[in-house]
């Protein structure tokens, strides 16, 4: 990958912002659909898709693409915004989201979308998938990379373990984990409901290099996908701390919108039927500052 430029941040930056107002636009159509996640992670799925990964979205299944797998498959309007502005398919079919029929189902199906890896939902399974997609790979010959994105709450489940033993054991250095560290899930903040910390050294503690980034920093996590490409021997975490939420200050940090829409989240700030008008007009203020 070569090395990033200040006004290649910048672009990314601005596909970024279109993403969140894509993000807001499909949620408030589908009047379904979780807000706080998907907003937060828009910075780093501008980057994969306008700078890190190996990708043809003209040809979906071209064989040397780099694999993304969502294994938190509820923030999957940030991947499907993201995939419409790359060019996988029209941004208008976003606003299809969550209806019968459509391409783009509450949590990516992969029959149904070019361009998807995995079918997912159940929280804690994606990252053993990632781990054997990369071993199979390795026995393959194959040179692409398996970036894996995962929520933090989803640590709690087990099966997320296994999967960081078995990429440890088998040393698999194309696999980077890419993780949402936003602090929330639907109950609550996460310390609450089961306390996760320390997460840079239990990951270390499983033979897992970690870089711990800003994940609303484009330079830091082309940077971190850099080093990950030069690590031997291990898998790489990549632990992006980020703000759920982020654009839209009204909702950051407030974990009740964590699977709320535009027009069905609290309206202690905005009564629903301006949350969608609301939320967009805040974006647009925090870009022109």
């Amino acid at each position: 990958m070569n090395a990033i430029t200040d006004a290649e941040i910048k672009a990314i930056e601005g596909k970024a912002l279109e993403i969140r107002k894509t993000i807001i636009e499909m949620l408030a159509a589908a009047k379904s659909g979780h807000t706080a996640g998907p907003l937060g992670m828009a910075d780093i799925f501008a980057a994969l898709y306008f700078h890190v990964l190996k990708h043809d979205p003209k040809n979906p299944a071209w064989a040397e693409r780099d694999r993304l797998i969502l294994s938190n498959g509820h923030i999957t309007p940030v991947r499907y915004a993201a995939m419409a502005h790359a060019g996988y398919f029209p941004v208008e079919e976003c606003l299809t989201l969550r209806t019968f029929g459509s391409r783009l189902q509450g949590h990516p199906e992969r029959e149904s979308l070019p361009g998807l890896e995995t079918t997912s939902g159940p929280l804690g399974s994606g990252l053993s998938q990632a781990a054997g997609y990369a071993l199979a790979a390795r026995m393959d010959g194959k040179p692409f990379r398996v970036f894996c994105l995962t929520s933090d709450g989803e640590q709690e489940e087990g099966n997320t373990w296994e999967g960081a033993m078995f990429a440890a054991k088998y040393r698999l250095t194309n696999l980077v984990q890419v993780m949402d560290r936003n602090n929330i899930q639907i109950d609550g903040n996460t310390e609450d409901v089961m306390p996760l910390e320390p997460l840079d050294e239990k990951y270390r503690a499983f033979g897992w290099h970690v870089i711990p980034i800003d994940g609303h920093n484009v330079g830091q996590f082309v940077a971190a996908c850099d080093e990950a490409r030069s690590i031997k021997e291990k898998p790489t975490l990549i632990l992006a701390h980020t703000t759920p939420g982020k654009g839209v200050p009204s909702i950051e940090n407030d974990y009740r919108w964590h699977g709320a829409p535009p027009g069905k989240g609290p309206s202690d700030k905005f009564p629903a039927d301006q949350q969608k008008a609301m939320f967009l007009q805040e974006l647009e203020k925090g870009n022109n500052v």
